[in-house]
C-alpha cells in the first residue's frame, strides 16, 4: 500500500488551485479531487506526473483522464450524497474513487476484462466498494437501472438509447459525443418519461467507447 505524504498532499493542494483557476467552482467537487490520491494509480517511479493535469497511459491503450476532465464531468453530475451513479468506463478506478467521495452509491462498468480485474484488485486493497462489472457499457447496465446520474468516460459516435433510457426523470448523462478525435461534452437531462433535453459544453479527446453502441472493438 503506498504512502500520502505531507508532500503528495501538498501537490494535490497544488493541483486543486489549478482545477480552480481553470474554472471549476463547486467546492464539494474540488474536496473530492483534493481528498483522493492520484498517485495511488500510478506506479511509483511516475509519481511525479500523478499531479500534472495531464491525462497518462495505464496500459491496454487506455488513460488516467486529466484531472480537469475528471472535475469537469464531476460538476456536471452535480451529485447529491443519495444519487445512484453509474459510470461507464471504470479504467483505472481514478473517476470512481473521486465519485465515491460524493455518493456511496456508485455502479461502474469496464469493457475491457484486464483493466476490470486491475481496478477490482485497487478497490478491494483500499477499502473502497462501488458496485463494480465487467461488461459492455455502451449498454448500461439496465439489471441495476434507473439511475440519477451516469457518466461516460470514453467518447462515443452518438448518445447511446439504452443509458437515456435507464435514467430517472430529473436524472442526466453526461457524455462526450463526436469524432475519434474530437468529443464535445453533453449533458442530457431526462425532463419527463418521454422529453429529454441537450446542453453542449466544450470539446474533449476520449479514448473511444467500445462496444454495441460504441466504436468498433478492434478499432
Amino acid at each position: 500500500m503506498q504512502n500520502d505524504s505531507y508532500k503528495h498532499k501538498g501537490m494535490r493542494r497544488a493541483l486543486v488551485n489549478l482545477l480552480r483557476e481553470k474554472g471549476i467552482r463547486d467546492p464539494r467537487v474540488l474536496a473530492a479531487i483534493e481528498a483522493v490520491p492520484r498517485h495511488f494509480f500510478f506506479e511509483k517511479a511516475f509519481v511525479e506526473q500523478a499531479y500534472q493535469d495531464k491525462a497518462f497511459p495505464i496500459g491496454e491503450g487506455q488513460t488516467i483522464s486529466q484531472p480537469y476532465t475528471v472535475a469537469f464531468q464531476t460538476e456536471l453530475l452535480n451529485l447529491k450524497p443519495t444519487d445512484k451513479v453509474l459510470e461507464i468506463g471504470t479504467g483505472s478506478g481514478y473517476q470512481c474513487s473521486v465519485l465515491l467521495q460524493l455518493t456511496p452509491h456508485v455502479y461502474t462498468i469496464e469493457y475491457n476484462r484486464a483493466l476490470y480485474e486491475k481496478a477490482l484488485m485497487f478497490f478491494r486493497k483500499y477499502g473502497l466498494k462501488p458496485h463494480t462489472f465487467h461488461g459492455d457499457g455502451s449498454q448500461g447496465l439496465p439489471k441495476y437501472a434507473p439511475y440519477d446520474k451516469i457518466i461516460v468516460t470514453a467518447g462515443a459516435p452518438g448518445v447511446p438509447k439504452a443509458l437515456v433510457q435507464q435514467l430517472n426523470v430529473g436524472g442526466c448523462l453526461v457524455i462526450p459525443v463526436g469524432s475519434e478525435s474530437s468529443q464535445k461534452m453533453l449533458r442530457i437531462t431526462r425532463v419527463e418519461p418521454d422529453e429529454f433535453t441537450k446542453e453542449e459544453f466544450t470539446n474533449f479527446k476520449f479514448v473511444p467507447l467500445l462496444g454495441k453502441s460504441g466504436w468498433d472493438s478492434e478499432n
